[in-house]
């Protein structure tokens, strides 16, 4: 149970459907975003993330279903809330700053009139954590960064019921992204505004948000907590998507396994063939020559090199392949042999039945 779970739903989601020229793009969807949270929905491109977010908007109309914001249906069959009446800020990819606009101009954009006020400015640059030097710079005066808490102020200035966010920092370069996603972060919460965010980006996904809906082909396939979507993941496709997992076959009995790298401890499954989930942060390897003669030998393949770790891409004797993660001192060479040795129980499921 999380923080939020007693908390109302700002947004509730029930039963959408979407199709173009006959392809289904949503499923039946069933969402609920608890108020004052971030929820994140997470998938591969043309999975139907965007759609969901358009039609929650207001700007696609779903073939069926209802989208509820707080207590008002703002879509459900022959009821559809335009954009500009259901209280909803958007965030689309690249922000989309007005660039003939100032910091200010953009801000108060959404605003009547009445209420482009210079208190108004002020208050949504502290919410947005920029300084009020910034008010007559133009977006291209602005960083990456800079720019994206811009859009999220602008999202914000109208009091939005919640906000939607389509892969906001997808134009970012990698480092950026990162210090972005926690800046847009920390003022969402700041401002106790309820967001959702689309992503194909899962460290993006389970880092920002309190809820990761993982979606596949227009469905959502498991909706949870971050840190148990990487943890019991729902099958081996989430968690191969989810952070990277190695697959190996065993036979299970009593809680444990004979695998390629020996007896393992496994959890999840009854006795049987398994297929075993294997998590690159589980896997130790050391030169062959400290540890002669023990435990199951790989060969590197391949190394790439992340600063403080590593990613090792290993090839057992079987030919199967393994993907470990270390720190990045004395990394192995490609070509060498190691030993590898794995630590803590693994996921497992229930191998599919040979047809």
């Amino acid at each position: 149970m999380t923080a939020f779970d007693a908390s109302p739903a700002a947004v509730t989601i029930t039963g959408l459907t979407k199709s173009y020229d006959g392809t289904e793009v949503l499923g039946g969807i069933d969402l609920v975003v608890p108020r004052g949270s971030i929820t994140s929905v997470l998938g591969s491109s043309g999975c139907g993330k965007t759609t969901l977010l358009r039609i929650v908007a207001g700007f696609v109309r779903a073939d069926a279903g209802t989208v509820q914001l707080e207590d008002r249906v703002v879509e459900a069959g022959h009821t559809h809330v335009p954009p500009d009446k259901r209280g909803v800020g958007y965030v689309p990819q690249e922000g989309a700053l007005f660039p003939h606009l100032d910091v200010a101009g953009n801000v108060l954009f959404g605003l009547p009139r009445r209420l482009r006020t210079d208190a108004r400015l002020r208050e949504m640059l502290d919410v947005a954590e920029l300084s009020h030097s910034l008010a007559r710079r133009y977006p291209h005066e602005l960083s990456g960064g800079q720019q994206q808490r811009v859009a999220i102020a602008r999202a914000l200035a109208p009091a939005p019921s919640v906000v939607l966010l389509d892969e906001p920092f997808s134009s970012l370069d990698a480092a950026l992204r990162v210090s972005a996603g926690r800046e847009v972060s920390r003022v969402l919460r700041h401002a106790g505004a309820t967001a959702i965010l689309v992503t194909h980006d899962q460290g993006e996904a389970l880092s920002l948000a309190d809820q990761v809906a993982l979606m596949r082909r227009g469905r959502f396939v498991q909706v949870d907590a971050p840190h148990h979507l990487y943890e019991s993941p729902v099958d081996l496709a989430a968690a191969e998507f989810v952070g990277g997992a190695s697959v190996l076959e065993g036979s299970a009995r009593d809680g444990m396994a004979q695998t390629a790298l020996g007896t393992v401890q496994v959890a999840g499954v009854t006795d049987g063939p398994v297929r075993l989930l294997v998590r690159p942060e589980q896997l130790e390897v050391s030169p062959e020559v400290d540890a002669p003669g023990s435990g199951p030998k790989a060969t590197v393949d391949e190394v790439s090199y992340y600063g403080a770790h590593v990613v090792l891409r290993l090839r057992l004797p079987d030919g199967r392949i393994l993907t470990a993660r270390g720190p990045s001192t004395r990394p192995p060479l490609v070509g060498d042999v190691v030993v590898v040795t794995l630590h803590g129980p693994v996921l497992s499921h229930p191998a599919e039945p040979t047809p």
